[in-house]
């Protein structure tokens, strides 16, 4: 599946280690975000922590398909796949509450704070983990075959574009890469870039 990641720094590959370098944050899972839209990666290739930097790239790449099975759906009103919530309660031996497997963001939370050794109410559970709790809950999906983490581009037209967080870095290709300028509100200028690669 094509998508496209933007940043400020020029490399040949992708590697986890350096997933905290944009913003520090790891809002919707641990892993390499993506997206269905190149003006969104074009924008996110500006760097808070580097606004002196000018240099924006378009990385266009493939990553593995989407499917119920591989991908937990953030998306509002959408139950976590059985196989998955399976998939987990098998590995884990647990049996995963009914508040966590309502929706995607919850059932992440939940597993975060579960396997960093967490024992609070369900609510605190589900509620809020730390970066240190994402990334374990991050390879602990892959581990049970989830390679994907979708959430909407607009939460307001969730059928529209799509993010992603992809949770093995080996498993995205660089097909393209894309050096781009952006106005002063970090937009792309259209048809103003150059190709890289």
């Amino acid at each position: 599946m094509k998508a496209y990641h933007g940043s400020s720094v020029l490399f040949d590959s992708f590697d986890l280690a350096h997933a905290l370098e944009g913003d520090g944050k790891c809002k919707f899972g641990f892993g390499v975000y993506v997206t269905d839209s190149y003006d969104s990666a074009a924008h996110y290739a500006y760097n808070k922590k580097r606004p002196d930097n000018k240099d924006y790239y378009v990385y266009i790449v493939d990553i593995p398909d989407r499917t119920a099975d591989n991908c937990l759906s953030l998306l509002k009103n959408v139950p976590v796949c059985d196989s998955i919530v399976q998939r987990t309660e098998q590995k884990l031996g647990i049996i995963v509450p009914e508040e966590a497997k309502v929706e995607g963001i919850p059932f992440r939370k939940y597993l975060a704070n579960f396997l960093t050794g967490e024992n609070k109410s369900v609510k605190q559970m589900t509620d809020k983990a730390t970066i240190k709790g994402e990334e374990a809950a991050s390879r602990f999906l892959l581990s049970i075959g989830v390679e994907l983490i979708e959430w909407p581009h607009n939460w307001r037209k969730p059928d529209d574009i799509k993010n992603y967080a992809v949770l093995d870095d080996k498993k995205i290709r660089i097909l393209n890469i894309n050096k781009e300028q952006l106005d002063d509100k970090h937009h792309l200028i259209w048809n103003a870039g150059e190709r890289i690669l």
